[in-house]
């Protein structure tokens, strides 16, 4: 919730949008947050919104585009969760204002989309059109495995028609429906960062990349640590399991055991935690680790066949159960 307020701080303090660019917004907002209502026979225009500060932009914009008078009242909340909440009605010119921004069309008949004319106008209108929909029902979650901006929408028309503008903007979003209600999703990190650059929200598109960055970092390391340690916990297995193998070799095969494999086998159990290549380097003379390997895989060979012939356990019966031969 934290990163979505400080999204729409930011819109709703973008001032000085041309006029075509204030409409796609106000409309959006209309369109996303508002509903047709009849009183007293007559076509009411109303929009709910989060924020006292967007509701007083949502009349200042409708007086100044369309010349009417909107009425503001503050709501109670449909749940426990959601702080308080602020209407903007129009009712008086309410028809005409409904059909103004499409809300209506010709046969006073709801429309369940958006306007043409939005969906299909310029880059800033389109951007302006955006950003009416996310400051009228839109969240951005956190950086992360689950992140996502979306914006709940009022019908699956309306959802098609914001992915398309999305699509325009070169923006990769996609309509789905959670519990019966139609939603827009951007989902990948790069297409979030670039809406909200799109929309206008500049600095917190930064801090939100910021975030991002760190987080992808952080389990980077997280991976490479999780990463050495099974590699350290596989590699002390394998030389238990060696050593376990080798000390019961010596004991199957006592004095019948070649020299040359005996002394392979003491190296590996006086240094049980050194590499083949540095068993090597502690024979008299030197070895290479291959002659080190050789040996005492030739060991073992020989302690497993004397005792298949003697009828006892060979040496993967030292290995401690659970670890690798």
């Amino acid at each position: 919730m934290a990163l979505t307020t400080d999204v729409k701080a930011e819109l709703v303090s973008i001032r000085n949008a041309p006029p075509t660019v204030r409409v796609a917004e106000v409309t959006a907002i209309l369109r996303f947050a508002g509903g047709l209502h009849s009183i007293a026979g007559r076509v009411a225009v109303e929009a709910e919104v989060d924020a006292e500060t967007l509701a007083r932009r949502v009349a200042r914009d409708l007086a100044e585009i369309y010349g009417v008078r909107p009425e503001i009242a503050q709501v109670q909340s449909s749940t426990a969760n959601e702080g308080a909440r602020w209407a903007v009605r129009v009712i008086d010119s309410g028809e005409t204002l409904a059909r103004q921004t499409g809300l209506l069309d010709q046969r006073r008949r709801p429309v369940r989309g958006l306007p043409n004319r939005l969906t299909t106008g310029s880059r800033s209108e389109l951007a302006g059109l955006w950003r009416g929909a996310f400051l009228a029902a839109g969240s951005l979650s956190e950086p992360g495995r689950s992140a996502m901006l979306e914006v709940v929408c009022p019908s699956s028309e309306a959802a098609m028609a914001l992915v398309g503008a999305a699509h325009r903007l070169g923006v990769a979003a996609k309509a789905r429906e959670v519990r019966g209600m139609p939603r827009v999703v951007v989902r990948e990190g790069e297409a979030i960062r670039a809406i909200l650059s799109e929309m206008g929200a500049h600095r917190t598109a930064v801090a939100w990349e910021e975030l991002r960055q760190r987080r992808e970092v952080r389990a980077g390391v997280n991976r490479l640590v999780n990463f050495d340690d099974a590699n350290l916990r596989r590699s002390a297995q394998a030389a238990v399991a060696a050593c376990a193998r080798v000390e019961r070799a010596l004991q199957i095969l006592a004095d019948e055991v070649p020299d040359h494999l005996r002394v392979a086998g003491e190296l590996r159990l006086a240094h049980r935690d050194a590499s083949l290549d540095e068993l090597g380097h502690h024979a008299d003379p030197p070895l290479t680790k291959d002659a080190v390997a050789g040996r005492i895989r030739r060991l073992l060979a020989m302690a497993d066949k004397k005792a298949q012939q003697d009828g006892i356990p060979g040496t993967e019966a030292a290995v401690p159960a659970g670890l690798d031969v």
